[in-house]
């Protein structure tokens, strides 16, 4: 793997070099940072069903939610100002994009300090509403009294971790999630079977994680040689700015928050239909899925910087095929998982539990809800570009459709004539609808782009 440097070079490369070998540069440091990532999320939540039993999955599982509307503050702020600083270097606004940078910082700061203080003064209200049983509150309660204090640090984390990708780091941000992960994954056992701190050991442990990754990457914006660094002046709010950032990062943040409002319905129906173990099943499946949605995450995050580059340089042919190969390798990522979590769910369950009813209804869990699977690679990169060329609108509604516009009223329906399975089978049918909407829109967003760059570009070599 190449080294990342602090030339102009660096980014040069985004408009002249090969648009295989680019993804394959900018895509595997972020594939990999967030497959760790993803993978010290799973060993967290096997160890704590393993050694902490059946009650602490389901409320792990009720805390999904809480974190969603904490990542989704994050990524709203983080995924916007890493796309707005890609399309602003493409246009060699080096100065806007260092406004973005201090703008960036001080409203991640603010929006944490404003929600952790609610979710400190309501937790137990809001984990009731979010589906907590008497049995599964004191574990839900437990592990976000300990991880509270470190959710605004990972917001800081992933955020500028995001940034420092798309200003022309790629290595280096993969090494941001290796520390993290491989603190977390270090410290997880210690806390708890050693220390047999039970739940509360995996939260602090990952408080501990990303505050080293924290400050990995703001030290890399502290160097006089980064591309993108922190300086005076940049701090001052300015609504063009804030506009800016938040206009893209609402697609992939309204996702998030979507998902707390699924995973409340979800958890309100596995009550009414099932019980304490469809909830921990719910846990496993949204597990093993998070891990692959994560290897496509990587891949957009990677795709992002050469796609909102070359689209602030015109060169859209490019951009057309930096979308055609990511499109491919997600495709072909998620129906690998797909393949594996239908043949063989029974594997999956077991690795989380040794429970032979939870093992049972995960099984039956996997196996109804991966059915359609396959198609959400190929949403989620469409989601990303239109996020990435700016148009915040459309790239908003299709986040929107797979979780809320489609599945919301499935969640509310199949159930009552399905019952259990109802729940799991609204998963695949709303996939199914949504990519058929995803298909139509990036077609027609393809065909409107020129075929060639822009005539001020016609001469470059950026052509490939």
């Amino acid at each position: 793997m190449e080294h990342d440097t602090p030339t102009e070079g660096n980014l040069d490369r985004l408009a002249t070099g090969s648009i295989a070998r680019l993804l394959w540069r900018y895509s595997l440091p972020a594939v990999v940072g967030m497959v760790v990532t993803s993978l010290y999320n799973v060993i967290d939540r096997i160890f704590i069903g393993q050694g902490v039993g059946t009650e602490a999955i389901a409320g792990l599982a009720i805390t999904f939610p809480v974190m969603n509307v904490s990542t989704a503050i994050g990524v709203l702020i983080g995924a916007g100002a890493s796309a707005r600083v890609s399309i602003m270097l493409g246009a060699s606004d080096r100065r806007g994009a260092q406004l973005v940078l201090g703008n960036a910082l001080v409203l991640i700061v603010v929006n944490a300090l404003v929600y952790l203080t609610l979710f400190r003064i309501f937790l137990d209200d809001i984990l009731l509403a979010f589906g907590a049983s008497p049995a599964t509150l004191p574990y839900a309660r437990d592990f976000m009294v300990c991880l509270l204090p470190g959710m605004m640090v990972m917001n800081i984390s992933f955020s500028f971790n995001n940034i420092m990708r798309a200003s022309g780091y790629p290595a280096r941000a993969m090494l941001t999630m290796f520390i993290g992960a491989g603190i977390n994954v270090i410290l997880d056992p210690i806390f708890i079977f050693v220390f047999d701190w039970g739940i509360k050991g995996a939260a602090i442990a990952t408080d501990i994680a990303m505050t080293c990754s924290m400050i990995f990457v703001m030290a890399h914006f502290m160097r006089r040689d980064s591309t993108l660094r922190f300086t005076r002046g940049i701090y001052r709010l300015r609504w063009r700015i804030i506009a800016g950032i938040i206009s893209i990062g609402a697609a992939p943040s309204l996702v998030n928050l979507a998902g707390s409002a699924i995973n409340v319905i979800v958890n309100t129906s596995l009550y009414t239909h099932g019980s304490d173990n469809a909830v921990a099943a719910s846990g496993i499946f949204t597990t093993y899925t998070s891990l692959l949605v994560m290897v496509v995450v990587g891949l957009c995050q990677g795709m992002q910087p050469i796609l909102g580059y070359n689209y602030g340089a015109g060169l859209y042919g490019r951009l057309k095929r930096c979308y055609w190969l990511a499109t491919g390798a997600a495709t072909a990522i998620v129906t690998a998982g797909c393949a594996f979590g239908l043949l063989w769910p029974g594997l999956i369950a077991r690795a989380f539990t040794t429970d032979p009813t939870l093992i049972a209804v995960t099984s039956r869990a996997l196996s109804l809800s991966l059915l359609a699977f396959w198609a959400v690679g190929f949403q989620i990169v469409a989601t990303t570009f239109f996020q990435s060329i700016g148009k915040a609108g459309k790239s908003i509604f299709l986040s929107l459709t797979r979780q809320v516009i489609f599945l919301i009223p499935l969640l509310l329906t199949l159930p009552d004539r399905l019952g259990l399975d109802g729940v799991w089978l609204s998963f695949p049918s709303s996939d199914v609808m949504a990519t058929i909407v995803t298909a139509l829109m990036i077609t027609f967003q393809l065909r409107r782009l020129p075929a060639a760059p822009l005539p001020c570009f016609a001469g470059t070599k950026a052509t490939k």
